[in-house]
């Protein structure tokens, strides 16, 4: 049964409420802390599962490196902003150092080494992707430093700026809705990543969200300097006439307040239940909905970003009617019935035959969290106001920091839980990494055989074609040089590292290889003597002379991207061969894969490229579209994906029940509590 409260001042008075610009200013900076913070989380692993095959296990442990370090921090942080004294206060300092550095620090995530030229700098593929995974937990552990700096002062803020019981319910209200706005905004991430203006016609998402990075700190930085000039600190009168405490005396202080035990278990609960899965639920539309198309995956996670948004706008409403009709503890139990429901319409909403049935889950989901976190928030200010009248001192940094702490720690946990449960799901990065190999040689080929389509024939053979034919020559030259160098490197390396049921893999492999660099030897000839022809005297003086020459270039420039696609279908079958021998369950989704593997090497093998651009190109996407299904998982992996992103939240959700309704600072007690200090704020005068 729910607790009646007694209500008043539903209303803010005027010396109490915070004015739009600072309600604004102050709800943008949710952008690092929850959009930010979110991101990293989510696009780090599942680009590095998917865009780099990287082990989901390994990134999950990796991952709780930084998530550790960033609750270790938060206390620190906390302890040191409350005994800060500035001329610009004792928070706004941070909001600009810790600002500047997320943005510095974001783009450093997704600069990780990559490609051919840098795996030849390790002796084997386990090595480099040791050294890719170091990366990430290096850059991390400085994003999330430089989240930390920014995000406990600002929270400690937000506690301060005003003494209203619902007043400060809006102020984290924006917080919330303004970080889940831009949070949502991950999936048109991944989709603008996964542009080719942004990867490159051979690359992808990894390769994408390296400029997409840069733009997100060049809105931040301005952004940073906003926040520091615009935002006040009311309290800060107040707390320069206290002295410093010790910091083990403010964390005993703070851990042994019962309601903020209850509210932080509440909150840590049910937040940890959805951080185990949330990464799954990114991998759902792409491979179970769509089949392992990442594009077609990625725009409906965009288009459902859009509605968890729409939701958090709307869902504002109704929080600041509900809340101080019925008190923030029942309205945060609502909340989580409404987050318990969304997880149960999955069973139904997810659903390959009607995609956009996602949306009523979103919707739910959306607006249970804007209630859950926001509220969360708001009620550690009520806490601190019950603190200063019991000890006149106001520690909001320490105790938002350990609130913090113990939601930070959770985050680790499930870090490393994801990477755990992803691999129980039997999720095969590897091949989904390796038909991407295949998918971006055969676009580059694509975008090769586009510009040829410019070039008409006798008609068109001029000075200009002349040079852009030696540019393009030239640039395949070095290509076909570079893979060349690749490929004598893969020749020389131990080949029995993956693939242990295929006895014959080493050998199969060292002959593709071998004929790869017959081939590309050949090819480098090849160039090179035609780079003579067009160095010529009067080269280009006869259109006859010249057409012959640019025709006879056309094929040369496809013909090593032809070989590497060729050598990734060959891995790949591999891969699926090792995969059905295995399995039993699985084996039938395994054949089928290697037929249309086989098929889209036979049709490689056989490309003509001697034929006219516009069929080349016509061949070319017919291939193109035949890569995409071989990313389908097994119906196991696809099955255990929805069980395990359902069930979690849901069994976490009836403990988080249990801790909030043991809860018992009312709303009544907390008027209360302001009118006592207002007492002793005018006895003192």
């Amino acid at each position: 049964m729910m607790e009646q409260e007694t209500v008043k001042d539903q209303g803010a008075k005027p010396e109490h409420q915070i004015p739009f610009s600072q309600l604004a200013a102050y709800g943008a900076g949710g952008i690092i802390p929850i959009a930010l913070f979110n991101i990293a989380g989510i696009l780090v692993g599942l680009m590095g599962n998917i865009s780099l095959g990287l082990s989901a296990f390994w990134l999950g442990a990796i991952l709780i490196v930084p998530r550790l370090w960033d609750a270790l921090s938060d206390p620190f942080i906390g302890h040191l902003s409350d005994n800060t004294r500035t001329r610009w206060g004792r928070r706004r300092p941070y909001l600009l150092i810790g600002g500047i550095l997320v943005a510095v620090f974001f783009v450093v995530i997704w600069w990780i080494p990559k490609g051919d030229m840098v795996r030849t700098w390790f002796p084997s593929d386990t090595g480099f992707q040791w050294f890719q995974l170091c990366y990430i937990l290096f850059s991390l552990l400085l994003f999330f430093t430089a989240v930390n700096l920014f995000e406990i002062p600002h929270g400690a803020l937000g506690m301060e700026m005003t003494t209203d019981y619902h007043e400060r319910t809006r102020l984290f209200s924006a917080k919330s809705f303004v970080g889940n706005l831009f949070a949502m905004g991950t999936p048109w991430l991944f989709a603008l990543a996964s542009m080719e203006i942004f990867k490159g016609p051979g690359g992808n998402e990894a390769d994408g969200m390296r400029y997409v990075s840069l733009m997100i700190a060049a809105f931040l930085i301005p952004l940073s300097v906003w926040w520091f000039f615009k935002l006040r600190e009311p309290g800060f009168v107040k707390a320069a006439k206290h002295e410093k405490t010790p910091f083990w005396q403010d964390m005993k202080h703070t851990a042994t307040n019962r309601n903020f035990i209850m509210l932080t278990l509440t909150i840590f609960t049910l937040a940890m239940g959805f951080n185990f899965v949330q990464l799954i639920g990114s991998y759902i539309p792409i491979f179970y909905v769509f089949g392992g198309d990442k594009v077609a995956g990625a725009y409906l996670l965009a288009i459902n970003g859009m509605i968890w948004a729409i939701t958090g706008v709307l869902a504002v409403f109704p929080l600041n009617w509900i809340s101080p009709k019925l008190g923030k503890r029942n309205t945060l139990t609502i909340a989580i019935l409404l987050m318990c429901l969304a997880q149960l319409s999955k069973i139904i909403c997810y659903n390959p035959t009607h995609p956009y049935l996602i949306i009523i889950p979103t919707v739910l989901l959306s607006a249970g969290m804007l209630f859950f976190f926001t509220l969360g928030s708001s009620m550690v200010g009520d806490i601190c106001d019950e603190d200063e009248l019991k000890t006149g001192y106001r520690s909001e940094g320490s105790y938002y920091s350990v609130f913090w702490w113990f939601i930070k720690m959770g985050s680790a946990l499930a870090s490393f839980v994801t990477g755990v449960l992803i691999v129980f799901t039997m999720f095969d990065e590897t091949q989904v990494t390796k038909v991407d190999k295949i998918q971006g040689s055969v676009r580059e080929m694509r975008s090769t055989v586009q510009f040829w389509k410019g070039y008409h024939g006798i008609t068109s053979a001029n000075q200009e074609w002349l040079e852009n034919t030696k540019t393009r020559n030239s640039e395949a030259l070095n290509e076909s040089k570079e893979y060349l160098t690749y490929l004598g490197k893969e020749s020389l390396k131990n080949q029995d590292e993956t693939n242990v049921n295929l006895h014959e893999y080493p050998n199969q492999k060292k002959n593709e290889l071998l004929n790869a660099i017959s081939t590309t030897k050949a090819t480098i000839g090849s160039l090179e003597q035609l780079q003579l022809s067009f160095e010529k005297p009067g080269a280009g003086a006869q259109s006859s002379r010249l057409d012959s020459l640019i025709k006879e270039a056309i094929p040369l420039t496809l013909q090593t991207k032809i070989v590497k696609a060729r050598i990734n279908s060959f891995e790949l079958m591999s891969r699926l061969e090792d995969k059905s021998l295995g399995t039993k369950n699985s084996k039938a989704h395994y054949n089928k894969l290697m037929e249309e593997v086989t098929g889209v090497n036979n049709r490689l093998l056989n490309l003509n490229t001697k034929s006219s651009p516009d069929s080349l190109e016509k061949e070319l996407g017919s291939i193109e579209s035949s890569i995409m299904p071989l990313t389908q998982q097994t119906p196991y992996t696809l099955l255990m994906m929805r069980v395990v992103e359902i069930g979690l939240p849901l069994l976490l959700s009836i403990f988080s029940i249990f801790f909030v309704l043991r809860y018992s600072l009312t709303e009544k007690r907390s008027h209360e509590i302001k009118d006592l200090l207002k007492k002793r704020a005018l006895n003192s005068e």
